[in-house]
């Protein structure tokens, strides 16, 4: 699926790029030409930015099939580090994409999420400056992000998606239980690649497919009006793959929001194969039947706490006032992360110790934990946050607001 849709994204591109112009007084009426007076204009930009999208979720989706089938370790562990270079690749591209329209909604949005990088000790500002090429957003920003989305992105997709491949073959296929099925000569019983394996594959083509085409037909890519620097909307924010991060950014102090938590999350993805597992576990899912209770256990508790601790820290906590003349940094940034690692650490006990779980069963559970409260963070950043970023019912929003978070 996911291959499928990266060449669906370099057809429709390479449409788009015919009548597209990266200025900033031609790109909006390029984009208004391409909707409005191109035949199957609409349509072309309707594939490219929801085939963007849906892009994200589907790696995401391979990456956790991996996660959660143990198909991370041995020989598989350069390729762990592939792909997340690939997912990596992916938002990219998503994200100097999005600024390409230079409507309202894309260069707020934009501005917001490179603003993030000021909050980087001693670098942030100056890798803020280097991206955008000065303060603001501007005509150089533009023009690195075209340049990026349109070359940088889909060479390195180039190089490294067929060494992704490659590498899945050289670690013997996609991952499979550790017992197989085996016939008197103690060989692995095997099946002709096609028509099992083919079909499948095409079946699954087929299925993204239809399912791009339905989405693209009744739902048309966000366009707001033409950018203006000087007004923002309200709400502005980030694009959704973001809103994680800017809903952090409402319960803890900005380093630690966009920097420290978010570079400890990263460390320990790298780090994954370096893990310890059983080999009789790959190919498994969830590694054991106290690995999905385990798990399950994490995932219901991530889903009550994150939205409690959420209107907690809204409405009635707030560690600022309650320790009135200390540091920001330390009363909404030291103490929540001192208390989230303890809290992650008490789980790790918990698994391990009174599920009587094993050290994989237990690095499953604390990493659906921290798997499912990122998806909260995100669900209620992009749908529960209104005017001023307030919590508020989504059908609570005013139609303006709803265009412009979609």
């Amino acid at each position: 699926m996911a291959l499928v849709l990266v060449f669906s994204q370099a057809i429709t591109g390479l449409l788009l790029l015919f009548l597209y112009s990266p200025e900033m007084s031609k790109a909006y009426d390029s984009i208004r030409v391409i909707q409005n007076q191109v035949i199957f204009g609409k349509l072309v930009r309707n594939l490219h930015h929801w085939g963007a999208n849906f892009l994200i979720v589907i790696v995401f989706l391979h990456m956790l099939r991996v996660f959660f089938t143990g198909a991370y370790g041995g020989l598989r562990n350069v390729n762990w580090w592939i792909g997340l270079g690939l997912f990596l690749c992916v938002v990219i591209s998503n994200f100097t994409g999005y600024l390409l329209p230079f409507d309202q909604l894309s260069y707020w949005a934009i501005t917001i999420s490179i603003g993030m990088f000021d909050y980087i000790p001693l670098v942030g500002p100056h890798i803020r400056e280097m991206i955008i090429g000065g303060p603001d957003v501007n005509q150089s920003t533009l023009s690195n992000f075209y340049a990026a989305h349109i070359a940088l992105i889909p060479i390195l997709l180039t190089i490294l998606l067929p060494f992704h491949f490659w590498r899945v073959r050289k670690a013997g296929g996609v991952v499979l239980p550790f017992k197989t099925d085996k016939n008197s000569e103690g060989r692995t019983n095997k099946v002709p690649t096609d028509p099992f394996l083919i079909t499948r594959e095409v079946s699954a083509a087929l299925l993204i497919t239809a399912l791009l085409l339905l989405v693209s037909v009744l739902f048309n890519a966000p366009l707001t009006g033409s950018a203006n620097t000087g007004m923002s909307p309200n709400p502005a924010k980030a694009p959704w793959y973001f809103s994680g991060l800017q809903e952090l950014l409402q319960h803890f102090h900005p380093t630690f929001a966009v920097f420290v938590i978010p570079l400890f999350l990263s460390v320990l993805i790298v780090l994954l194969p370096y893990i310890k597992q059983s080999h009789d576990t790959d190919g498994i899912w969830f590694i054991s039947a106290k690995g999905r209770k385990t798990g399950l256990i994490s995932a219901v508790c991530a889903l009550i706490l994150v939205p409690f601790i959420i209107i907690i820290s809204e409405n009635i906590f707030q560690p600022s006032l309650v320790f009135p003349g200390f540091p920001l940094i330390i009363t909404d940034g030291l103490i929540p992360f001192l208390c989230l690692l303890a809290f992650i650490a008490g789980l790790y006990v918990y698994v391990n110790k009174y599920q009587t779980a094993s050290r994989t069963e237990t690095v499953q559970a604390v990493s659906i934990f921290i798997l499912v409260s990122f998806v909260v963070l995100t669900i209620v950043g992009y749908w529960f946050r209104g005017q001023g970023m307030a919590l508020c019912w989504p059908w609570d929003m005013t139609m303006s607001e709803i265009a412009l978070t979609k």
